[in-house]
């Protein structure tokens, strides 16, 4: 999955605490920057925090599985990032290598429905090396205007 598939954030720039325009506190603890979302694509950075990692200094697979969570549930709602949030029903993974340093994370929307979206995604190391592979079935949720 190219990257250059993937316009830029036009939410590029954005405080620890916001991922693609939603506030997620989850996402400053992660160290998560949404770095491209458009055209059914999402890609998601995590920065490495020892706080992160395993016992082998690696990072530990369930912040892997929570940057895989993040990213698809982007590309789910790629096509309106502002007016969807997303609720996920399925998410499956497959670990393939351990890897340390920062983490980039790949996601596409195969297909979506009024409500459902099928996502499928990968993160990768700095390197390029495949660290893990995933899909993931999201239920789009429209964002209610902010009270004034």
């Amino acid at each position: 999955m190219s990257s250059n598939d993937i316009p830029l954030s036009p939410f590029a720039g954005e405080a620890p605490g916001l991922l693609f325009g939603l506030p997620m506190p989850m996402s400053r603890a992660m160290a998560l920057r949404g770095e491209r979302i458009g055209n059914d694509r999402a890609q998601v950075r995590m920065g490495f925090q020892a706080e992160q990692s395993n016992s082998r200094g690696d990072v530990h697979g369930g912040a892997i599985a929570s940057l895989l969570d993040c990213t698809l549930a982007g590309a789910a709602r790629a096509h309106d990032p502002a007016a969807y949030g997303v609720v996920t029903i399925d998410l499956t993974l497959h670990f393939v290598s351990a890897a340390s340093g920062d983490l980039i994370a790949t996601a596409h929307c195969e297909r979506r429905g009024r409500s459902i979206s099928f996502v499928r995604g990968e993160v990768r190391a700095e390197d390029g090396t495949l660290v893990a592979l995933a899909t993931g079935t999201f239920k789009l949720v429209a964002r209610q205007p902010a009270r004034g």
